[in-house]
């Protein structure tokens, strides 16, 4: 068995490619050059590790193991949010530090990705027989939410029968809330600013924000607003930079449409309600609203915002609530993009599978969930999210100083192992 120490050297090498996705007229590096790299790095690391290998004209690639007919799929992505500042340590490597692993990444996704190869060679060299085979799939596009990698591989590749992608949170997740990122615009010449931006993303909560207005003596008045990071599918997690930064403007006098648009819609609401889109159901629970960037452009001020659904409410209920609110303010809305949500059967052959496994390995008897983050679960059918997160964690990706702890990293090689033998093994 290849020593854990390996398995930290290859997710510090993996981590030390700035992978932010971005679109690219290069056919050989289609989503950029870093996230290129990092895909020709792990298609090399599974090759010496023993596994038949493919890269997908630059588009995708996958490592596999084993043999059968039938194809058990693992989904990673390679593709990072950017890593934005103030971190404390190298955000573009893998750090250990107080029992923690701190990089871009490190839980999602790469530090999962890792700890699957590590696990399919574990499999792999166990001498067991195999009755599938194993794939893991390496996308590179999942942060910017475009998803044509995944496009290409169910379009010219063969699909698994079953299978999870490490990007979620453990117990198991049977359900993903839709997602839908829309565009508030308001004309610029109406909307009050001189200047404005903020945030990085839209699934990002930002931390920062600035805005310049003209002041009652004709001259610009500059306001600023700290916050605190989070994943846009967990904006109760972070602190809303944009929010603060309204409210500053509306609580100084000054006039400025569009602060007033905000604070009477969104303003430190996260669930939708002042929007007109508070939706809930029993099964995935309330909508999400997050407010992920501001800017100008030349003709219009635009806001981005991030709205995860609950699975039983339709899109078009979600989009025609939200004109109806925003639009007597002067707003326009413009849907960005759309994903359907994910749900599946809490007591399905897949999800105990691997509520079996992962309460052998732990000892947890905690239930599946539904959540509000967007997997490549969505982009294939009987796959489901598997970890990384444990309950109880601190969830720190998209955030500065993310991190993973040192032994949830290697507990992940192991649940990952028994799953693939669980899986694919007889």
């Amino acid at each position: 068995m290849i020593s854990n120490e390996k398995m930290l050297e290859s997710l510090d090498a993996l981590c030390r490619f700035a992978s932010v996705s971005q679109p690219s007229d290069n056919p050989e590096a289609p989503y950029g050059e870093e996230v290129h790299k990092a895909l020709l790095h792990v298609l090399h690391l599974c090759e010496s590790l023993g596994f038949r290998v493919k890269n997908c004209d630059n588009r995708i690639g996958y490592a596999e193991i084993g043999e059968g007919e039938e194809l058990v799929g693992i989904l990673a992505h390679l593709d990072v949010v950017p890593a934005g500042g103030g971190w404390d340590t190298e955000p573009y490597a893998a750090t250990l530090k107080d029992n923690k692993l701190y990089g871009r990444g490190v839980s999602d996704d790469k530090g999962p990705a890792i700890a699957s190869i590590y696990a399919m060679k574990d499999a792999l060299d166990s001498g067991r027989r195999f009755k599938r085979r194993v794939r893991i799939i390496f996308g590179q596009t999942e942060e910017s939410g475009e998803w044509t990698d995944m496009e290409y591989y169910r379009a010219t590749e063969e699909l698994p029968v079953m299978g999870f992608t490490p990007d979620g949170d453990f117990p198991a997740i049977y359900g993903e809330k839709g997602i839908a990122a829309f565009t508030l615009s308001m004309d610029r010449n109406t909307a009050g600013f001189l200047d404005v931006r903020a945030g990085m993303a839209a699934n990002m909560v930002p931390e920062e924000a600035r805005a310049s207005i003209m002041g009652a003596d004709g001259k610009p008045v500059v306001f600023t607003a700290q916050g605190k990071s989070a994943h846009g599918s967990m904006p109760e997690d972070g602190d809303n930079a944009i929010s603060h930064l309204m409210e500053q403007m509306e609580k100084s006098g000054l006039p400025c449409k569009f602060a007033r648009f905000y604070q009477s819609c969104i303003g430190f609401d996260y669930t939708g309600k002042k929007a007109g889109i508070g939706f809930h159901d029993k099964e995935s629970g309330s909508l999400t609203l997050n407010a992920g960037m501001l800017a100008l452009t030349e003709n219009t001020c635009d806001l981005t915002i991030d709205v995860r659904y609950p699975v039983t409410i339709p899109l078009e209920q979600v989009t025609k609530a939200l004109k109806q609110r925003v639009e007597p303010f002067g707003i326009s809305v413009h849907m960005l993009e759309q994903i359907d949500p994910v749900y599946m059967a809490k007591d399905g052959e897949l999800i105990t599978a691997l509520m079996q496994v992962y309460r052998q390995v732990t000892g947890d008897t905690s239930e599946p969930t539904v959540v509000g983050g967007g997997t490549y679960a969505r982009a294939m059918e009987n796959i489901v999210a598997f970890g990384p997160m444990l309950p109880g964690r601190e969830m720190t990706e998209h955030q500065r100083n993310e991190s993973l702890l040192l032994e949830d990293f290697l507990l992940l090689r192991t649940i990952y192992r028994e799953t693939i033998q669980a899986l694919a093994c007889e």
